[in-house]
């Protein structure tokens, strides 16, 4: 009969890396599985009950073109940076600065995790999307929005919407 060896196995990756990627894989199931990819006349009667019309001097067109260039209107949209920060729901609102992610723990301007931005339901995103119109830059926060809204005729995002 021969001996076994009992010499520790060799890892390929730190258990705290495979275990936070685990529980990242978890995490994505569980929010992706809820994403709600909206209508635009949906999303307008949407944003008009959080009060978004005329908030901070932005029309209900504004945020709704947002949304549609930032997310293609899909509240389960995450898009990784080459930072490691993620960009995160309807209106890719970054984790660098506005949401807490498992591997930051530290608590962001917004007060929610990451993963709350991706809630059909969108009240932690307006909520955020809100504070970040706050700062100085306003809308202009978000490129998309200055490349594609910004000054231009955004009467079609809600035309023949009931509001």
């Amino acid at each position: 009969m021969e001996a076994k060896s009992w010499a520790p196995r060799r890892r390929l990756f730190p258990p705290g890396i495979v275990l936070l990627a685990r529980i990242s894989l978890l995490s994505c199931l569980v929010t992706c599985s809820k994403a709600k990819v909206y209508s635009r006349c949906e999303l307008v009667r949407v944003f008009q009950d959080f009060g978004l019309d005329g908030y901070r001097g932005y029309k209900l067109a504004d945020w709704v073109c947002l949304a549609y260039f930032t997310s293609g209107f899909n509240t389960g949209a995450v898009d990784h940076e080459a930072d490691g920060s993620t960009n995160n729901g309807i209106f890719q609102i970054n984790s660098r600065k506005w949401c807490k992610t498992l591997a930051s723990g530290t608590s962001k301007k917004c007060h929610v995790h990451c993963s709350d931005l991706l809630n059909p339901n969108l009240k932690d995103t307006v909520v955020c999307a809100m504070k970040i119109v706050q700062e100085p830059q306003g809308l202009g926060y978000w490129e998309a929005w200055r490349r594609h809204c910004q000054g231009k005729d955004l009467s079609d995002w809600v035309d023949g919407c009931d509001f």
